[in-house]
């Protein structure tokens, strides 16, 4: 699960939406926009990741990550219980620390923010969005599905 800490990352030579020279100098965006596919009609806005924002999440995730390993390799089935938790809880803060607007989107009356799409969206839009943090950290597939 620790494995997000070694990305090996192209943005700034990606081409991407942004990164245009303007004067001379490099224009470098610090998050990127997406279309929801699970929602169609959403727009989602997430941190690129950076030096001192994946430094921010390594200390956030580090404690949980350990423990949730420990308690998927044993035996018994309510140690996978609590890993599967922990899991859920360092989604949530993926999304805490990584979500900064959601776009096209109210739930029951409200605009959607991070603590409401985790305490009442849709699950689909809410994997979507930890899917797409994780992949600006450098996650793997499998890495992701940790």
């Amino acid at each position: 699960m620790m494995r997000f800490m070694s990305r090996l990352g192209k943005e700034i030579n990606e081409g991407g939406e942004g990164n245009a020279p303007r004067n001379g100098a490099l224009q470098y965006e610090s998050v990127v926009s997406i279309e929801s596919k699970a929602v169609p009609g959403v727009r989602f806005v997430i941190h690129r990741i950076s030096f001192g924002r994946r430094m921010e999440l390594s200390r956030r995730v580090r404690e949980l990550s350990r423990r949730a390993e420990f308690l998927e390799a044993g035996p018994e089935m309510h140690e996978k219980i609590e890993a599967s938790i922990l899991a859920q809880e360092i989604d949530a803060m993926y999304i805490h620390w990584g979500l900064l607007s959601i776009e096209g989107l109210t739930i029951d009356g409200e605009p959607a923010t991070a603590a409401l799409l985790l305490e009442k969206g849709a699950e689909n839009l809410t994997r979507e969005i930890v899917s797409a943090i994780k992949e600006q950290c450098g996650l793997s597939e499998p890495e992701r599905k940790n």
